[in-house]
């Protein structure tokens, strides 16, 4: 079945080549007016142009066509075999973890996003007046000295707020600055609240309700939009 993909996929590049679209290497462009040195003669079995499409693929759209890599869960503990503490697949965690920029900000090495020192600089808001309150923020609030400006922080997706739990505690299920336990008071991070954060995300079932993600267990759920939970702010990502 792979092989007749892989088949399929040249001839369709091959049509797209000959109509000017696609161009491998050691081939001459169509329009291409005598070329003072023009290349020798080149050919390419199936599986060779198979995977120029792939690094091209890969190059063109920033990683790899077989997919996004997800991280793993943290968890450790096994509890019958080919569970997730057995296996521990995923993207394996830095270490450390976490990096303070000794700015008012937190860089998780993870993923690369730069969240807010303060994980409870607003207290419980309503959805969006969260969303305000994160659009707002620049330096010189919530213990900021990054040079950021409004505009730069925004309310993390459920994704994004979801990339920050550890399955492996809980009370919060929140990594420490290692990576390798869970969060106390002291680390990297303070005000964390074992409660529901806002994200982003609209619920799509039901509108006047957004996501959350609670950091008591990790547990993924939505809120009316008018109730009041708490606001993590991030900046960066793709």
């Amino acid at each position: 079945m792979r092989k007749q993909q892989k088949s399929m996929l040249v001839l369709a590049i091959i049509t797209a080549f000959m109509a000017g679209a696609l161009f491998l290497p050691g081939l001459i462009r169509a329009g291409d007016l005598e070329p003072t040195d023009p290349p020798a003669p080149t050919m390419h079995t199936l599986d060779e142009i198979y995977e120029v499409v792939l690094d091209t693929n890969s190059k063109v759209n920033g990683g790899p066509c077989e997919g996004a890599p997800v991280e793993n869960t943290g968890q450790t503990a096994s509890y019958a075999t080919g569970d997730d503490g057995d296996l521990e697949k995923g993207v394996a965690w830095p270490s450390p973890r976490f990096t303070d920029n000794a700015d008012g900000t937190v860089t998780d090495n993870l993923t690369g996003l730069i969240w807010l020192k303060n994980a409870n600089c607003f207290g419980t808001r309503a959805w969006s007046q969260a969303l305000t309150d994160c659009n707002n923020l620049a330096d010189g609030s919530c213990g900021l000295t990054d040079g950021s400006v409004a505009g730069d922080w925004r309310l993390p997706n459920v994704k994004e707020l979801q990339s920050l739990i550890h399955y492996g505690v809980y009370g919060p299920a929140l990594p420490d600055t290692a990576g390798t336990g869970k969060w106390t008071e002291g680390d990297l991070f303070s005000g964390v609240q074992s409660s529901r954060y806002w994200s982003a995300t609209t619920y799509a079932s039901h509108t006047d309700h957004a996501w959350t993600v609670d950091l008591t267990r990790g547990h993924v759920s939505n809120g009316h939009k008018v109730s009041s939970y708490y606001v993590w702010p991030v900046r960066g990502g793709q």
